[in-house]
């Protein structure tokens, strides 16, 4: 079967004329899925009858299954449990902000990274998730909310620098004028510090903002709450969010889980101030470690948090303390999670 969602217009045009299928057929079809939010074949009733049966038996529009949806106590913040076409599953966040809807996706099923503070990381990479199924997301909340996608965020389950490929796919396509038109400046991608990958997206000039989950000022703190620190250095971290932001003169935003008793000592914060000091421009986000079952760590005293904060401003670093939104219905930062494996191994 021929896999529809998450194609671009020429892909789309081309797909078609192989199958002598005429071409303005493909911008049709990309309305009916993205603006229409139509995704049964017989139901495109612009189609001639012969056309909509051939999709029918040759093609699918693989939207992932709403398994469950939660909305926070202030309605702000809607999570999305979807199964996949294997049944594995994932989740997404909607975020109404003050200036419009911002998604956070998911770029894999599980995640490899193992970091302590992280729900998305507890069993394990399963699989990457396609360009469909990362589209796929985005067209839920448009359909869901009926209302334009102001911007996105691969801050979800994964290290969407791993799956390199398929999330920069995405990203296009959603930033396509036909389908979402959603400005690159104002996509975020977060990483742990894939760095051969960092310096492989400076190289596509694209003004995607970067986020670094920096989370530790020392190689050994790092190491020890971010696997991935024993991969790559912190020094080696920092030098390609450095050709990273030379390239592409975006602001780079420093992510930086508050753990009590764990990374929050004041010298640790003038670090974090002289690590920012050398990005200009750069703005450090301060998240409240959020609670999940399978972990025993405890954010500051919103006291000590705001101490923290002074310090690294007092460098002349923009810093804030991240608002909390979602920790109701466990879409916060770093709750985010997935059940692998199949329907039938799931246990509600």
């Amino acid at each position: 079967m021929i896999e529809l969602l998450g194609k671009s217009l020429v892909e789309l045009q081309s797909i078609f004329e192989e199958h002598k299928i005429q071409k303005f057929r493909a911008k049709q079809l990309i309305d009916y899925i993205y603006h229409r939010h139509i995704f049964i074949f017989q139901d495109m009733t612009q189609f001639p009858k012969t056309l909509r049966d051939w999709l029918d038996a040759n093609c699918i529009i693989s939207i992932p299954k709403i398994i469950t949806q939660s909305i926070s106590p202030d309605g702000k913040t809607q999570k999305l449990l979807l199964e996949l076409i294997d049944h594995s599953r994932i989740e997404a966040v909607l975020m109404e902000q003050h200036y419009g809807n911002s998604i956070c996706v998911s770029s894999q099923v599980g995640c490899a990274m193992g970091c302590v503070f992280c729900a998305s990381t507890q069993g394990g990479l399963y699989r990457d998730l396609t360009v469909a199924e990362i589209v796929g997301q985005v067209v839920l909340f448009s359909a869901l909310k009926q209302e334009d996608i102001h911007s996105l965020v691969v801050m979800g389950a994964g290290e969407p620098l791993q799956n390199y490929d398929n999330v920069l796919q995405a990203l296009k396509l959603i930033h396509d004028p036909i389908t979402f038109d959603v400005s690159y400046r104002k996509m975020t991608i977060s990483t742990c510090g894939w760095v051969p990958n960092i310096y492989k997206l400076a190289d596509e000039n694209l003004p995607i903002t970067l986020a670094l989950s920096l989370h530790a000022t020392t190689d050994e703190t790092r190491r020890k709450i971010m696997p991935v620190g024993s991969r790559y250095k912190l020094d080696e971290v920092l030098e390609a969010v450095k050709y990273y932001y030379v390239k592409t003169q975006r602001r780079i935003t420093f992510e930086y889980i508050l753990i009590d008793s764990i990374n929050v000592s004041l010298e640790e914060a003038h670090e974090l101030g002289k690590i920012g000091k050398e990005f200009p421009n750069c703005h450090v986000n301060l998240i409240p470690v959020n609670g999940n079952e399978h972990i025993n760590l405890y954010k500051p005293s919103s006291k000590h948090m705001n101490i923290f904060k002074d310090i690294i401003a007092s460098y002349g670093v923009s810093v804030t303390i991240r608002k909390e939104m979602g920790d109701a219905i466990q879409a916060a930062c770093g709750q985010l999670k997935a059940a692998h494996g199949r329907k039938e191994e799931i246990h509600e």
